[in-house]
């Protein structure tokens, strides 16, 4: 599933196509995605320009002067830059055209992807609107995070994967975060000491840059929009590594499952 690095490498690859270019078409071949594509769509963006993307957790915003068209690659989604004309593959749902023959393509083999519109500030809409800070953003911050883990029995992995909490730190990172902060995956998130949050923190911003920069990473479906795969699947230290030493201590790297996700780390390194 596309994470927060392979959703904000996507924006980025395909913003400077589409930029303040006018929508002049839409073509819907299949409505039927995670909720069905609303049918005024094509009226809605058509004659429109897309002035900027910008990135909620996993949704990407592609803003225009009459509303925002909200887009999430569910599982499997991918948006493409393709030439006006070329022949659209089984799973192409969506073609959005623009002026000098630019095509976006919404490509969904799973359909757990959605497209939807909204006339509103997109904050307000049902499903941002509850949404934590950006692991990124200064909001995001030890007192943050200490103050809101007291009493609670989530295990420390579920409770950084809460969108509610903070958005965007998937299964992948989450994983990978932990490792680097060396706090196993099952301590309950009130056991945790400030101290603790203040490395995580850290070690969630130090993974998550590292796969910005890496383009993100590739797991069956994710490539990038010019059709080049991420690699930061090649920096992993537990994600996927299952009985394989782990590159610190040399421990064999466990899975478990944590609400119902394969959770990897070193018992070793990870209390």
């Amino acid at each position: 599933m596309p994470e927060l690095p392979e959703v904000e490498t996507t924006r980025l690859g395909v913003l400077p196509h589409i930029r303040n270019k006018k929508v002049i078409g839409v073509t819907i071949r299949n409505r039927q995605l995670r909720w069905p594509i609303p049918r005024t769509l094509q009226q809605k963006l058509t004659g429109h320009k897309i002035t900027t993307i910008q990135r909620r957790a996993k949704y990407l915003l592609f803003i225009t002067d009459a509303g925002t068209m909200i887009v999430h690659l569910g599982m499997s989604g991918s948006l493409r830059i393709v030439k006006a004309g070329e022949t659209a593959g089984k799973h192409d749902h969506v073609d959005i055209l623009f002026t000098q023959k630019k095509v976006l393509r919404f490509n969904d083999p799973r359909r757990f992807g959605c497209i939807l519109w909204t006339a509103r500030p997109p904050a307000q809409h049902k499903l941002l609107a509850a949404l934590g800070p950006e692991p990124l953003d200064k909001d995001f911050s030890v007192d943050y995070l200490y103050a809101l883990s007291r009493q609670r029995k989530v295990t420390i992995k579920n409770f950084i994967m809460n969108s509610r909490v903070v958005v965007g730190i998937g299964n992948i990172y989450a994983s990978e975060a932990l490792f680097m902060a060396g706090i196993h995956p099952r301590r309950q998130a009130g056991n945790i000491s400030r101290q603790g949050y203040a490395g995580l923190i850290n070690a969630i911003h130090e993974v998550l840059n590292a796969a910005l920069l890496a383009g993100g990473s590739t797991l069956k479906d994710f490539t990038t929009p010019d059709g080049q795969p991420g690699y930061f699947q090649h920096h992993f230290k537990v994600y996927g590594k299952t009985k394989l030493p782990c590159d610190t201590c040399g421990t064999a790297i466990r899975q478990i499952t944590l609400g119902q996700r394969a959770s990897f780390y070193c018992p070793a390194c990870q209390k």
